[in-house]
């Protein structure tokens, strides 16, 4: 799976909570029909069922990836990200969904769905553009530390649901012209082929969706322009809470990276923000996070930079990420990732971000192939 570069100095914003839960929601759903309770799975990353069904919870692109792992792990469906995808509803993206339905167009509300893409609960980053003669909608992951079987699951699900939301808003019959997928053929293709009714390409550079040019610009049954428009201007003032909420996040977060091995102080914190300390911790907790939390996800995210360097030790790992000793250092990262960091090392270097086991299951490396 291709990697996108990994930031030196800066983050990804991964450890911070701005992600619209609706994904777990689903996936809760769903595991819930195998008889898996992800109950526990939640508490440990903080979360609980009173935090889930409050409309203004976020969560974090880690505490996400983390609940997905489980859940595929506990289940055991390779396809899991395919069936929470095509069991949304429209209802679960909320005001986006609503501009959707009202969209002039396909493409119009393609284009509303990717340029309000951060309200809407996605873990994967959308695009569309115009491609030659072919109208191409794109999903990345942010993360280039992602988990093999999350990625997966992260991708099944964008397309799944997109193409079930798409059945919904515009008509039953559309279909993708063809999917590209990044990943291996699953054992059983079978279940791509009953979602997406078209031609499948599994090992492919880029998870890419091509759009019929006979469907992109037919009329919406549900179009209607001042609709439209009066739900754009509610999503932008959303757009704006948000950006002001991920900019604090992103300004901290940089300041802890650039600061390692020491770590800045909350009160100097709140002083290079002409701020008090108790407006500041205010303002985390609306952003639903934490300093504490913030400076342990910059560490994490360095620690699985460094351990990418082969010529490092591990105490001059632990050192450059602000540990005190080796011994803190390995108890961070199991908590983190359950092994030791020299397995955790081991599992980046052979390419398959710590999860050999996992990796092997899923196929990871097969030859491309087109179903």
């Amino acid at each position: 799976m291709r990697e996108a570069p990994r930031p030196e100095n800066g983050t990804t914003r991964s450890t911070s909570a701005t992600i619209s839960p609706n994904i777990l929601r689903y996936l809760g759903e769903i595991t819930g029909e195998y008889g898996v309770d992800l109950g526990p799975e939640l508490t440990h990353v903080g979360l609980t069922e009173t935090l889930m069904r409050s409309a203004a919870l976020r969560v974090s692109y880690r505490q996400g990836s983390a609940v997905i792992r489980r859940a595929v792990e506990l289940t055991g469906d390779e396809n899991l990200g395919l069936r929470v995808g095509a069991a949304q509803h429209l209802t679960a993206w909320g005001l986006l969904g609503f501009a959707m339905l009202a969209s002039d167009t396909l493409r119009v509300a393609i284009e509303a769905g990717v340029r309000f893409q951060n309200v809407s609960g996605a873990m994967t980053v959308w695009s569309a553009a115009q491609e030659d003669s072919d109208y191409v909608v794109r999903a990345d992951l942010p993360d280039p530390m992602v988990d093999p079987n999350v990625a997966v699951f992260l991708v099944e699900e964008a397309f799944s649901s997109v193409v079930t939301l798409g059945r919904l808003a515009a008509g039953a019959g559309l279909a993708p012209q063809e999917v590209h997928f990044t990943f291996p053929a699953p054992r059983d293709v079978q279940p791509f082929r009953d979602l997406f009714r078209c031609p499948l390409h599994f090992g492919a550079p880029r998870n890419r969706m091509v759009v019929p040019q006979a469907w992109i610009n037919r009329p919406m049954p549900g179009r209607d322009p001042v609709t439209y428009a009066s739900t754009l201007e509610l999503l932008e003032a959303q757009m704006a809470s948000r950006r002001r909420q991920q900019d604090l996040l992103e300004v901290l977060e940089i300041s802890v990276a650039q600061s390692l091995p020491a770590v800045p102080s909350f009160s100097e914190q709140a002083r290079r923000h002409a701020s008090s300390e108790r407006t500041l911790r205010r303002r985390l907790a609306d952003c639903g996070t934490s300093y504490e939390a913030i400076v342990e996800g910059v560490r994490r995210e360095r620690v699985e930079q460094l351990l990418h360097r082969p010529h490092l030790t591990l105490r001059e790992v632990a050192r450059q990420a602000g540990f005190s000793d080796e011994r803190a250092l390995r108890r961070a990262v199991r908590r983190w990732h359950g092994m030791a960091p020299l397995q955790l090392r081991e599992g980046f270097l052979s390419g398959d971000g710590g999860n050999d086991a996992t990796s092997r299951a899923r196929g990871i490396g097969h030859a491309a192939t087109t179903a």
